[in-house]
């Protein structure tokens, strides 16, 4: 699934799925609206080696 590093692997290995589902969502919804506030494109993370 997730990675450890990753900011999603630490947060499931810390809390509650159902709180990791809320959290992810909210985060996904606020790139949404500053993307659609701003006019601007979504550039993925490049993931570490």
């Amino acid at each position: 699934m997730a990675q450890q590093g990753t900011w999603l692997g630490g947060l499931l290995a810390r809390k509650p799925g159902m709180l990791v589902r809320v959290a992810l969502a909210n985060k996904l919804a606020r790139i949404v609206w500053a993307l659609m506030a701003r006019g601007g494109v979504y550039k993925a993370p490049v993931a570490a080696a």
